[in-house]
């Protein structure tokens, strides 16, 4: 059974850090693209960031480029989201997800093309 479990998550102010932890158990790890996305309330589920397999290619939301870095630790399952000056329009719930297909740069930030999910970490940044 496949598992992905988020932590890190929390509540900072603006201008804060956090950084964002997913471990995958139930597979091979390293088989698998990894992205991260998240919902805000009333708003729908949108990309932030993923990256390939190998860790060669990383992709992120242009809201988040130049603030957010994510990388992955093959040897340990996780993959991380770091979170740098952070603003309140960054509040939401941050999700992971993996993706096993081949085909990944052009449709990254499509989240039905996932095939497993986390549960959510809320993260929460005050003015």
């Amino acid at each position: 059974q496949v598992q992905l479990v988020e932590s890190g998550g929390g509540s900072v102010q603006a201008g804060g850090s956090l950084r964002l932890s997913c471990i995958m158990s139930g597979r091979t790890f390293s088989s698998y693209n990894m992205g991260w996305f998240r919902q805000a309330p009333g708003k729908e589920r949108e990309s932030v960031a993923a990256m390939s397999r190998s860790g060669g290619s990383t992709y992120y939301a242009d809201s988040v480029k130049g603030r957010f870095t994510i990388s992955r630790d093959n040897a340990k399952n996780t993959a991380y989201l770091q979170m740098n000056s952070l603003i309140p329009e960054d509040t939401a719930v941050y999700y992971c997800a993996a993706d096993f297909s081949d085909f990944f740069g052009t449709t990254w930030s499509s989240s039905n093309k996932y095939d497993y999910w986390g549960q959510g970490t809320q993260v929460t940044v005050s003015s």
